[in-house]
């Protein structure tokens, strides 16, 4: 959770787009970001791999109304809703998009190709049929606020107290150089998502970048086998509750539609 999920990505442009709040060609920049180039494959009544915009502009025209994210991890189908086809797919990427209004989801295929030195990634989207079914496990913007301020500060005081990356002046001082970039380089969310997601999904991203820096740089001070067992057991949570938070903030616009 460290960079921001392609599928939040697609489906927070594709969602402005949907709204008439974007341009097709804007929307289009924007998913693709720092990669190469995105293709959509399998869509119906196409034989072949296509552009983001075109494959935007089917997916309206095949009743799609709203996209939300999954973001699976093994024994938690986070956002997902079947079958079991689709969620196998998503969750070896680790994440995936699905329609609303239309039962289709989009699972990426991450490439690199070039030489060294030159190296691009391109991405193929997967089109593939879903169930029309609520998604597994997502809370409302509310609940994923209130989890994830709970799970920061009960993490915090378990990470400090074993002395673990992540939760020293190393660590924050990575948290404000990422907070200066994104504010610098990106929108959070695309146009039309509530203020509230916006704020949701800073903290998430936040979140998951402190978690991330606790797994990387080493077991810190935790040396014994229960320190270790006590280290994953304070991060294991907070990283499912980021999770669910990113995937309540980009699933906003399709939430507030419904209501």
């Amino acid at each position: 959770m460290l960079s921001e999920p392609r599928s939040g990505r697609l489906a927070a442009w594709g969602n402005a787009l949907l709204a008439g709040l974007v341009s097709p060609d804007d929307a289009a920049l924007a998913i693709v970001g720092s990669d190469a180039v995105h293709r959509v494959e399998g869509l119906p009544g196409e034989s072949a791999p296509v552009g983001l915009t075109l494959a935007l502009g089917r997916l309206r025209a095949l009743g799609v109304s709203g996209l939300r994210v999954a973001l699976p991890a093994p024994g938690h189908p986070l956002g997902l809703s079947g079958p079991p086809e689709f969620n196998a797919r998503a969750l070896e990427a680790e994440e995936a998009v699905v329609c609303h209004g239309a039962a289709l989801g989009l699972v990426p295929e991450v490439y690199e190709a070039g030489p060294a030195g030159d190296v691009h990634v391109e991405v193929v989207w997967h089109c593939l049929p879903v169930r029309e079914a609520p998604p597994a496990d997502v809370p409302s913007l509310g609940e994923a606020e209130r989890e994830l301020a709970e799970a920061l500060r009960d993490a915090t005081t378990v990470l400090s107290r074993l002395d673990v990356a992540g939760s020293g002046p190393v660590a924050e001082a990575a948290v404000e150089a990422y907070r200066a970039r994104a504010e610098a380089g990106r929108e959070i969310l695309a146009p039309g998502y509530p203020p509230r997601a916006v704020r949701v999904l800073e903290l998430a991203q936040r979140v998951g970048l402190l978690v991330s820096l606790a797994y990387e740089n080493g077991h810190g001070g935790a040396v014994s086998a229960s320190e270790m067992g006590a280290r994953v057991a304070a991060l294991r949570p907070v990283e499912r509750t980021g999770r669910r938070a990113q995937v309540a903030a980009y699933n906003a616009y399709v939430e507030e539609r419904e209501r």
